[in-house]
């Protein structure tokens, strides 16, 4: 079986994701279909295995766990059976602080904070689809960063809706609610070089 075999209209859940075996990686959300852009780029593989590192470093010998994709996300809305299940994703990062959220699969419910790189490609479906997604399954943070204007925005979940940051540049220190003492200077992550 190929992508192109299914119907791209119908709702698929996590049990039909389970059986697919496609070489393009894709997610589901809200039981949709959704392809994954191409191979990421290297100015967006340095900014997340600097982001990365940095929550690894900070969170060694702590309860959160940093992950990063290609790592399911399963977000069930009423039942945790994979046939009830019809959003999946694969962040480029995640932080989970409750370990029992952890099994062979992935994870199931909602990460503490969610991390995604824009890419051109991408940038609608983060933008509001992911956001939605989020915001409804109750992931605390949400950071959105965009590469190619060396920014970031984080999300906050207050009362169950997103508040956002004010844009963060170049020279700021990000800080996140959900890991009291934790910095980010942004001038560490994002490349010297040009982003295209």
């Amino acid at each position: 079986m190929q992508l192109a075999d299914l119907d791209i209209e119908k709702l698929y859940s996590y049990a039909d994701y389970c059986k697919w075996f496609f070489d393009e990686r894709i997610e589901l959300i809200k039981g949709r279909i959704f392809k994954m852009s191409p191979a990421p780029t290297s100015a967006h593989q340095l900014i997340s295995g600097d982001i990365y590192g940095q929550l690894w470093t900070f969170l060694k010998g702590k309860p959160c766990q940093v992950i990063s994709a290609p790592f399911d996300v399963r977000l069930p809305r009423k039942s945790n059976d994979d046939a009830e299940i019809i959003t999946v994703v694969q962040p480029d990062i995640c932080v989970v602080c409750d370990k029992r959220k952890i099994d062979k699969k992935g994870c199931l419910g909602a990460p503490d904070i969610i991390v995604e790189i824009l890419s051109p490609s991408n940038s609608e479906k983060e933008l509001k689809t992911k956001y939605d997604v989020y915001e409804e399954a109750g992931v605390k943070e949400y950071w959105v960063v965009f590469p190619t204007q060396k920014t970031m925005l984080i999300y906050t979940l207050i009362d169950g809706k997103y508040a956002p940051s004010k844009l963060l540049v170049n020279s700021d220190v990000v800080r996140s609610s959900v890991l009291p003492g934790f910095t980010l200077h942004l001038s560490e992550v994002f490349p010297d070089y040009e982003i295209e």
